[in-house]
């Protein structure tokens, strides 16, 4: 039987020259972590209308098409903020997502409002660690969905991260998670002997590498399976290139497991050729970019997304203050600016002074423009129903808290904050603590000022919230930080950050 030869990528004229695949080979298409990006990013990549042109492409130039989307299909943009998922939900559907599972952000809004969408979509929905059995969701997931492709029998299955932590306990009640390491092996093995499939697909969101010491990522499950033969992945962010050696990941029976994860927002669509007679996959990614701008063929989902859209615009372009520079999401300057307007804003809402300002980088989702600084884009930047909160922290809890950050490489704090630690990111060693000058000391109190969800354990920072908390906010912190822009223009003031790395990897 003829071998094909590599799928060739023509993005710059928007042609995706696949050779005339017959029906010994499927693609699979994997999407991820896509973050409710209706409109392109910044940088002009992704976009709603574009991944709906990839993935239409691709479906006409193949036979077998199967395209799956492995969670965090919402929150980051106003689009969810503002309609808390009905646009998100809907188009995946209009994508023709033949496959979902779950991310944490799907439980923001908690697991009622997630049963209520997730029970109007068609797509296949898998999840094989997470038990809902006595939830709103009962019966919606499945763990596991069989296709049979020119004989071959090819399962897929579904794979969440650990929720502790990460989760707002109340956002995901009554749901059961089993252990995502054993879970992911036992499901393949027993889609392997008892249903008899030939090839393994685990759609996971755990990440690439585990987040937090104990657990799992994609690349370690790799490793140690027998019977997992491709993952299509995310949660981590992580941008997977063909030929990256990353995505060679070699099992515990020296077989190459292929992993593909897009990064993040929607830029880029993972492609796996997968030869039906070998069972070997060959990996590409296709960049969604302006050459892929030709919305005529959508012109009834345009006019369906054009009144979500018009009341997102409506708030982007009300204008209240100006920035002095662009500032990445996730960089140490949007951090430090975070943390330093908390500490000036936060004593006269709480009427206390404090002695410094944590707070999470991974609760800021959009980058800060140079220029025009709109109401859109600090709601954007800062979507969470979060609170603030002023909570008294022990010195020993404090150096705990900063350890924990220390595992993430570093996390936001206010400018007062000076701190050295080494050894892995997996088990750091603070070398060195101070706050205000001062060593930071085990034994006294300190008044921090942070969120709830972080006093509350959320990103595994247990250790700040065990204080008394003398002061609880009522209201969502994007609408102070949206007062705080408003206050810096009112005084002639503009946004503006250091670069400076107030949590230092001393290697």
């Amino acid at each position: 039987m003829k071998k094909f030869s590599k799928i060739i990528f023509t993005i710059a004229i928007a042609i995706f020259a696949f050779p005339n695949l017959q029906a010994e080979h499927l693609i699979v298409i994997g999407a991820n972590d896509t973050h409710s990006q209706i409109e392109p990013d910044n940088d002009g990549l992704g976009g709603i209308y574009r991944r709906r042109a990839a993935i239409d492409q691709i479906r006409r130039d193949n036979k077998n098409v199967i395209a799956v989307h492995a969670g965090d299909a919402v929150q980051g943009t106003l689009y969810f903020s503002m309609f808390k998922g009905d646009v998100e939900y809907a188009l995946i559907d209009s994508l023709g997502y033949d496959m979902v599972i779950l991310g944490n952000h799907e439980f923001d809004n908690g697991i009622d409002d997630l049963a209520a969408h997730y029970k109007n979509m068609k797509a296949v929905k898998m999840s094989a660690n997470y038990d809902f059995s006595n939830t709103p969701l009962a019966d919606v997931l499945q763990p596991y969905s069989i296709r049979t492709v020119d004989g071959k029998r090819i399962g897929f299955f579904g794979i969440n991260v650990n929720p502790k932590g990460l989760i707002s306990d109340d956002k995901y009640e009554g749901m059961v998670y089993l252990d995502n390491g054993t879970v992911a092996e036992a499901t393949a093995k027993y889609l392997k002997e008892v249903q008899k499939v030939d090839f393994t697909i685990m759609v996971s969101h755990i990440g690439y590498y585990p987040e937090t010491v104990g657990e799992v990522g994609d690349s370690i499950i790799a490793t140690r399976t027998h019977y997992i033969d491709m993952i299509v992945g995310g949660h981590t962010h992580t941008l997977l290139k063909p030929g990256d050696p990353k995505t060679q990941v070699v099992n515990a029976d020296g077989k190459i497991v292929t992993i593909g994860q897009n990064g993040k927002k929607g830029k880029y669509l993972g492609v796996y050729d997968i030869d039906l007679d070998n069972l070997t996959v060959t990996y590409n990614q296709v960049e969604l970019n302006a050459s892929l701008d030709n919305k005529a063929h959508y012109l009834a989902m345009e006019e369906w997304l054009a009144p979500y859209k018009f009341k997102v615009d409506s708030v982007m372009d009300n204008v209240l203050g100006t920035s002095a520079r662009f500032m990445d999401g996730g960089d140490n300057a949007s951090q430090n600016w975070l943390c330093d307007a908390v500490m000036e804003m936060l004593p006269s809402i709480s009427g206390m002074k404090l002695d410094g300002v944590i707070m999470n980088k991974g609760g800021i989702r959009q980058d800060m423009a140079k220029g025009n600084v709109t109401e859109g884009l600090m709601l954007s930047m800062f979507p969470f129903d979060n609170r603030f909160v002023v909570t008294e922290v022990k010195g020993s809890d404090l150096l705990e808290a900063l350890r924990v950050m220390a595992t993430r490489g570093g996390d936001a704090v206010s400018k007062g904050f000076k701190v050295e630690f080494k050894g892995t990111e997996e088990n750091p060693v603070i070398t060195s603590a101070k706050l205000n000058g001062k060593k930071i000391d085990p034994n006294k109190t300190y008044l921090i000022g942070t969120i709830d969800y972080l006093a509350n354990g959320g990103d595994h920072m247990e250790a700040l919230g065990k204080g008394n908390r003398p002061f609880v906010d009522t209201v969502p912190y994007g609408n102070h930080m949206i007062e705080y822009i408003k206050s810096l223009t009112r005084q002639g003031r503009v946004v503006d950050a250091t670069d400076e790395v107030r949590m230092v990897h001393k290697k």
